[in-house]
């Protein structure tokens, strides 16, 4: 191939100009460059590779060309709601690695990490060697550049901001989360049957807006309660939180799915903070960027958002920085209380030890406090166990910014290690990792909260990170806890029989129908038959 055929090809037999081929020279020495690093590179990993003994994990089998045939199992199994039971079903075959890589029609080699030193290694002791792809780009539209689609020193800025506000929150009282738990019962029926998973979704959304912007959205309340706003707010980010969710599917492609209703959902949702910001004035009140020690409490109802704005860039990082943290926080917990309920009202047993703990600690008080919730040791196996069986967010993945080695996973023992070259992506599951019998027993896949209590799990280790781990741990860890404990309380207190409706189906744990977002919930939601006085 010539610089003058490179002409012909692409401006026809007459374009042979001295400009005209100087342009096809260095395309066609732009490719020949490529090409060559390209192959330099691949030899220099295989030859790193090679030093350290690495191997390949197991390939997942394939019928059809270009995986097609696993690509539909994928979509088949996520369309009837079960596309987490299939990836356990998968994982099963690969011991004692518990490690394979795939080729599916397009993209980077993927890795699917599952074992436990493997996954501290991408989360915590070389976190750096694995970077977010191409979630900044997804994320934006709703959440531009915040702390969850940073990386580098961005993030690091955003984690120290936001940290120290979260640090303040572990020593808040509970108070904030009393109106909330008393609107979520007020909506209840005395006795009769419910969903609680929506009123879940809107008791979070209640307390975060609350947390983050000093007032909150009331979703909780009356319809005739709540300003009409407060209620585009929510539905936009419904839209909004779906829309993110195709794009996450999507990606590298994920730019095909922008749809007005989208980007107007984004809008509004921006639109709702930035007006908040503007009313309560922190335009002219704050200098962005600049600490003011003096002013920290004058207004304690919004010393979150007052804290961020000292410590913000601008206006659009204030907002971007609250939208990541109301994104993150809202469903984790919203997820977690709707997973327990199904859990409690399906084992009798559990949930009759739990009403005695909390009785003996809070006889007839209402609204624990923190002191409280922690002599109540079995509330938080219970959760734990909630959240070892349902994580909120149960896949993720990264890709890898250089060429790295994951420590182990192949060989005819599973010890050797890994090479991921620079490019290639590694995926890994919370929920399927937190089902491995060699860890969690033989009944891994039951409910049983004693184990947390009993010292054998002791070594658990990276098996279980339902908050993620390493340095990008999840900031609202407790206070997420915390909520999630005292709607428990508050619930068991208000209703002294909570049970499974009549005619609701027992499915053994794991193999109901679930909707998988950007986390997961029950598809049939949480029903439950409440009564507030025994016959």
């Amino acid at each position: 191939m010539t610089a003058s055929w490179i002409a012909a090809s692409l401006f026809g037999e007459g374009s042979r100009s001295p400009v005209l081929l100087l342009v096809a020279g260095f395309v066609l020495a732009c490719l020949l460059w490529r090409g060559v690093r390209a192959w330099w590179e691949y030899r220099a990993d295989t030859a790193f590779g090679r030093k350290h003994g690495c191997e390949l994990p197991p390939a997942l089998p394939t019928r059809w060309p270009l995986g097609i045939d696993r690509i539909k199992e994928l979509w088949d199994s996520n369309a009837d709601g079960r596309l987490l039971a299939f990836l356990c079903s998968i994982a099963k075959d690969y011991e004692p690695g518990n490690n394979l890589c795939q080729y599916l029609l397009v993209g980077p080699r993927a890795f699917h990490v599952l074992h436990p030193k493997n996954l501290e290694v991408v989360l915590s002791t070389k976190s750096e060697d694995y970077g977010f792809g191409c979630r900044p780009t997804v994320f934006a539209p709703l959440l531009g550049n915040g702390i969850f689609t940073q990386e580098g020193a961005a993030w690091k800025h955003s984690r120290e901001l936001l940290r120290k506000q979260f640090v303040r929150a572990q020593y808040r009282d509970l108070r904030c989360l009393h109106e909330h738990a008393a609107n979520l019962i007020s909506c209840l029926p005395v006795d009769g049957d419910v969903d609680l998973q929506p009123l879940f979704f809107n008791l979070t959304m209640d307390v975060v807006t609350e947390l983050l912007f000093g007032r909150s959205v009331y979703t909780l309340r009356a319809q005739i309660d709540q300003a009409e706003e407060n209620k585009l707010f929510t539905e936009s980010f419904h839209v909004a939180q779906e829309g993110l969710a195709k794009r996450f599917r999507l990606a590298p492609f994920h730019f095909v799915y922008n749809p007005r209703s989208f980007r107007e959902a984004c809008k509004r949702v921006h639109g709702f903070v930035e007006r908040y910001i503007d009313e309560q004035g922190f335009m002219e009140k704050t200098r962005f960027g600049k600490e003011d020690a003096e002013n920290d409490q004058q207004d304690p109802n919004s010393w979150f958002i007052s804290q961020i704005a000292k410590r913000s860039a601008s206006a659009n990082d204030l907002r971007d920085q609250l939208l990541n943290v109301f994104f993150a926080g809202r469903d984790s917990t919203a997820c977690c209380l709707s997973w327990t309920f199904r859990l409690l009202v399906r084992h009798p047993p559990v949930m009759e030890r739990l009403r005695r703990e909390i009785k003996s600690v809070m006889g007839d008080q209402e609204n624990p406090a923190r002191e409280q919730i922690r002599k109540i040791p079995f509330l938080e196996c219970v959760i734990n166990e909630s959240l070892r069986l349902y994580p909120p967010v149960p896949l993720n993945n990264r890709e890898a910014v250089r060429t790295t080695i994951l420590p182990t996973g192949r060989g005819p023992d599973g010890n050797c290690p890994i090479m991921v070259r620079k490019g290639e992506m590694v995926v890994f599951s919370s929920y399927v990792n937190s089902r491995r019998k060699n860890i969690f027993g033989p009944d891994a896949e039951e409910f049983r909260p004693e184990r947390w209590e009993t010292g054998e799990l002791a070594d658990v280790g990276w098996a279980h990170f339902p908050f993620n781990g390493g340095p990008r741990q999840y900031l609202g860890q407790d206070f997420a806890l915390m909520e999630a404990s005292f709607t428990v309380i508050r619930l068991l207190q208000t209703f002294p029989l909570i049970k499974l409706p009549e005619g609701e189906v027992i499915e053994p744990v794991g193999t109901e129908r679930q909707k998988l977002t950007l986390v997961l919930s029950s598809a049939d939601g949480c029903r439950v038959s409440l009564q507030r006085s025994l016959p």
